[in-house]
């Protein structure tokens, strides 16, 4: 098994649990006082992109990523001559083709095109609290940068103050908010996409929010994730709530109706009850049933008004995958996320998410193949969005290139929320009477934000004035801190995306190719399709020789 490093001595960071593929730790707090890369790149930004103690170091690297197939396995191509992609036309060629002249904007879709300022979209923040709990922040930071955020399955379903009568919603307060907080700061990029699950699909989530909304959603059909392969989860302490949310309609373990169980959490031995969701498609045996029970949900929801619709798949086995591609290419979706193992964010049981499902390099190199296929035939693919485990500016590039032409995003999930985590509880330290409101975890701040980065938002975050120039010195006081880190983390993973297409001589995402990597080892070369490092080019290399 590969093991990657808890430390890194260039850039000053440590991971207090074990890092994953990411750089994430497995386990990752929400009240975490740091620092792995991503969540001090929240308050460094772009600084976090260079070797620390810059005139008193030289730096090189530890070169290990070439065991194991992997994302990290995968290289990026650098060339020494060319450029394409520049916006406009060149007046100095040296002048012109700098890193900061990359563009990052990216759009999905068919007959609507959404646009999103960077290649990002978040994972599917659904009905668990951390999603709830931090919401304003996600959802702000999203707004500002410019990319999509998603409201994941069943959130009117887990909401108390949520109103149905006879099985349909009447009233949605926390749906209603998620939406409207993502609203106020939206300018035309990003998009708020909402889930639906089997409960979400039941409980006619799709017809309340196109009668309240209209085409400021874009609603998203799941077939499934990249943690787990039996629906969402959460888990809930409180017996009255565990009973609520049986009489929801949702699979609840242990059952909290029966006598034995009502009687063993009184007594303590049992301290909290698992919220299961269904299973989608148990009443179909084949690939055609399934097809044609996808097509007449999409139909369904262009006759209620949809103009926008994407699908989320999970990291099932290669049938499944050219399902998804297919029918989403038939039906003219607007985005397909394709979420291998490797990812999650909530409540995923843990030795599932560790052995269940296609591995995300797996996946997403035959996403490819698959698409590939379509095309051939002339068909308009749907556009993808690869998800799970990528956190990185580098698996941002190594994603999209693996996926070009027809990858536009890539989704992350946990990595995206750290920067609401760490804002959030810088706010409540700074602010404590806002502490309970926005979920702060810390009394005070830390040694390690108060000596480096100092004791004002002003100080702490690289962003703070880049936010303070968009909405201006009164509006910047309505937006939590942790949107503020949000945009700061953003503005790292887009600078160091930008200096990684420069290298390549990519001056717009559109214009990143699959030749643009190679693989580290001859297993990554074989099971992903991309020429192994010493291979790719050795053709022209030799002939130029022999010339």
């Amino acid at each position: 098994m590969v093991q990657y490093p808890k430390n890194n001595d260039v850039l000053n960071t440590v991971n207090r649990g074990n890092p994953a593929e990411s750089g994430l730790c497995t386990l990752c707090r929400a009240d975490c006082k740091g620092r792995c890369e991503t969540w001090t790149a929240s308050l460094k930004g772009r600084k976090l992109l260079y070797p620390r103690d810059f005139g008193t170091v030289t730096a090189g690297s530890s070169n290990t990523n070439h065991i194991g197939v992997c994302y990290n396995n995968l290289r990026i191509q650098g060339y020494n001559y060319g450029a394409t992609g520049l916006s406009a036309p060149l007046t100095n060629v040296s002048d012109d083709c700098v890193f900061p002249n990359v563009s990052l904007e990216t759009a999905f879709g068919k007959d609507i095109v959404t646009k999103s300022r960077v290649p990002l979209m978040t994972g599917a923040l659904g009905s668990t609290f951390i999603a709830a709990k931090y919401w304003e922040s996600f959802a702000v930071g999203a707004a500002l940068v410019g990319f999509p955020i998603v409201i994941g399955e069943n959130v009117v379903g887990v909401d108390k103050l949520s109103i149905l009568e006879n099985g349909r919603i009447k009233s949605a307060p926390e749906l209603e908010r998620r939406i409207d907080v993502y609203l106020r700061y939206f300018d035309g990029y990003g998009a708020i996409i909402v889930q639906m699950n089997v409960e979400d699909t039941r409980n006619g989530v799709a017809e309340y929010l196109i009668e309240k909304y209209g085409d400021k959603v874009i609603i998203e059909l799941k077939w499934g994730q990249g943690a787990k392969c039996i629906g969402g989860e959460i888990q809930v302490t409180s017996l009255d709530y565990a009973v609520f949310l049986k009489n929801r309609g949702y699979v609840v373990d242990p059952d909290p109706t029966k006598p034995e169980v009502r009687e063993a959490f009184k007594n303590g031995a049992i301290r909290s009850f698992a919220r299961h969701s269904r299973l989608g498609y148990t009443d179909r045996g084949s690939a055609a049933e399934v097809e044609s029970d996808f097509k007449d949900a999409v139909a369904y929801l262009r006759k209620l008004g949809y103009k926008r619709i994407t699908l989320k798949t999970g990291s099932y086995g290669m049938e499944a995958l050219a399902m998804s591609i297919k029918y989403a290419t038939d039906t003219k979706l607007d985005l397909l996320t394709i979420d291998g193992s490797g990812g999650g964010t909530g409540m995923s049981p843990w030795n599932m998410m560790e052995s269940w499902g296609v591995p995300s390099i797996n996946l997403h190199a035959k996403a490819y193949e698959y698409a590939a296929i379509l095309a051939a035939k002339g068909r308009d693919v749907v556009d993808l969005a690869f998800a799970g485990g990528l956190a990185r500016e580098d698996h941002i590039f190594k994603a999209l290139a693996l996926g070009a032409p027809f990858t536009k995003l890539v989704c992350m999930g946990r990595s995206l929320m750290i920067p609401g985590f760490v804002g959030a509880n810088i706010e409540g330290a700074l602010y404590p009477e806002r502490k309970e409101r926005l979920n702060g975890n810390w009394a005070e701040l830390p040694k390690n934000i108060s000596e480096e980065f100092g004791t004002k938002p002003e100080e702490i975050f690289a962003g703070y004035f880049d936010v303070k120039s968009k909405i201006g010195a009164d509006e910047i006081k309505n937006v939590p801190l942790g949107a503020i880190a949000v945009w700061t983390l953003a503005d790292k993973l887009g600078a160091g995306l930008q200096q990684l297409m420069a290298g390549a001589r990519r001056f717009s995402v559109s214009e990143i190719t699959r030749g643009d990597i190679f693989a580290a080892n001859r297993d990554t070369a074989r099971e992903t399709g991309i020429p192994y490092v010493a291979d790719i080019g050795d053709d022209t290399a030799k002939s130029i020789l022999n010339a």
